[in-house]
C-alpha cells in the first residue's frame, strides 16, 4: 500500500513535462559532448586521447547546463500560465 501524499499545487506542470525537460537535457549533453570532442580532435594532431576526453566533458557539461535553464525557465512559464488560466469545467 503506498502512503498518503498530498496532492500536488494545481498550478505544477505536468509529470510528462518533468520528464521530457530532464530527456531534453540528457540529449543536450551528450550532444555537447560530441561536438566538444570533435572540436578537441579535429584541432589536435597526434595522439591527444586525454584533450579530446576533457573538450568532451567540458563541452557535454556547458551544453547541459545551458538546455537545464531553458527547461527550467519553460517549467516555470508553464506554472505561470496555469495559474493565470481560467479553471476548466
Amino acid at each position: 500500500m503506498e502512503p498518503d501524499r498530498p496532492p500536488a499545487p494545481p498550478t505544477t506542470p505536468p509529470r510528462r513535462a518533468f520528464v521530457l525537460a530532464f530527456v531534453g537535457v540528457v540529449i543536450a549533453g551528450a550532444l555537447g559532448g560530441l561536438i566538444g570532442y570533435g572540436i578537441v580532435d579535429v584541432d589536435c594532431g597526434g595522439n591527444c586521447a586525454t584533450r579530446a576526453g576533457v573538450g568532451a566533458v567540458i563541452g557535454g557539461a556547458v551544453a547541459a547546463l545551458g538546455a537545464g535553464v531553458v527547461a527550467v525557465l519553460v517549467l516555470r512559464a508553464m506554472s505561470e500560465w496555469r495559474r493565470h488560466s481560467p479553471p476548466n469545467p
